[in-house]
């Protein structure tokens, strides 16, 4: 066979127990948590603002990001609720390019999973530990959950991965919130459907056991945008969208109908700075409409603290080395902004 065993990496027991979650951090994980389940199921009427590097690439400026976070959320949390984006694996369109810091926790040096899975771990419990907020990721890899399920608030399923099969059990079984983004293709049927399937039980193998799952209500959509046949861009943030998810929802057997609106990708075509408009007249659609009010939930920015995005080896502190991202300056601007207009 083509597949050749390297070596045996640690299982998530040895490497939770190696950096365990501190007492204090597992409540402030549990009320986050429940902080989020509240806006998803209707109890809430606090908007999400999932926000964050495209990769998490260095915990130093990462954690810097975090903690800039921290400081202004004071200022908008009767309002908001930030949730930083620590997205350590990165899914490839053609399969070349930086893979995340799971698989390089050096971007400039070959793979290296044992300090990548270390380095996962470590980062999310760094920002958790200093900014007091818990983090998203997405699960690109389904096996690496039990990794960080007890710091994540948050999981996103990538729109190249919502149609597996795989993705959407491993789902079921998630405890925090879960986003499924449309796929690739802009199809909303697909995205639905793998919602309906994470929301119901399962049993199947999972890291060499049979499992079963209890499913997860929490299970909802993001639209992200598309891409047409042509390889042309097509958004779907407008209010037409909403209405027209808004009645695919209800024709469904589905609990908590919601959705986050991803400001950049597709929707934005990779122009980021059009994401503040993006996102102002997302806010737009809901003032005008009630049902469009209680189905958006939240959005998703791309940020760091350089606008941009720059070369592997560039060396730019806080500057993408993926997708270009908002500047910290507009950044924190378009957070009193949307506190505003929420």
């Amino acid at each position: 066979m083509s597949f050749k065993i390297k070596r045996a990496l640690p299982t998530p027991e040895e490497i939770c127990s190696q950096y365990p979650v501190p007492e204090e951090l597992k409540e402030l994980k549990k009320k986050r948590d429940q902080e989020i389940s509240d806006v998803i199921s209707g109890k809430s009427d606090k908007f999400l603002l999932i926000i964050g590097p495209c990769s998490a690439d260095n915990e130093e400026a990462v954690v810097d990001y975090t903690d800039r976070l921290a400081r202004i959320y004071p200022k908008v949390s009767d309002k908001l609720i930030l949730i930083p984006r620590v997205y350590t694996n990165k899914p490839r369109t053609n399969g070349d390019g930086y893979k995340g810091i799971v698989s390089q926790p050096d971007p400039q040096q070959s793979e290296d999973f044992l300090h990548g899975l270390i380095a996962m771990r470590q980062m999310h419990l760094r920002v958790m530990s200093e900014s007091h907020l818990t983090a998203a990721d997405e699960m690109l890899y389904p096996e690496n959950w039990p990794y960080i399920s007890d710091i994540l608030s948050y999981v996103a399923i990538g729109a190249r991965s919502v149609e597996d099969q795989q993705h959407r059990l491993t789902s079921s079984g998630f405890d925090v919130a879960t986003g499924m983004k449309n796929p690739t293709s802009g199809h909303l049927s697909v995205m639905l459907n793998s919602i309906y399937a994470a929301q119901q039980p399962h049993s199947f193998i999972f890291r060499g056991n049979e499992v079963e799952t209890s499913g997860n209500p929490l299970a909802h959509a993001i639209l992200r945008g598309a891409v047409n046949k042509n390889g042309s861009n097509i958004s779907n943030y407008h209010y037409e969208d909403l209405a027209l998810l808004l009645e695919l929802y209800q024709e469904r057997n589905v609990v908590n109908p919601a959705c986050i609106i991803d400001a950049n990708h597709n929707n934005s075509g990779k122009r980021f700075a059009e994401q503040p408009r993006i996102i102002k007249e997302v806010l737009h659609s809901r003032r005008v409409n009630p049902e469009i009010r209680k189905l958006v939930k939240g959005v998703m920015v791309e940020s760091y603290i350089k606008e941009g995005s720059q070369k592997i080896g560039e060396g730019i502190y806080g500057k993408s080395i993926t997708d270009p991202c908002l500047g910290w300056a507009d950044s924190e601007q378009l957070i009193y902004d949307i506190a505003d207009l929420v």
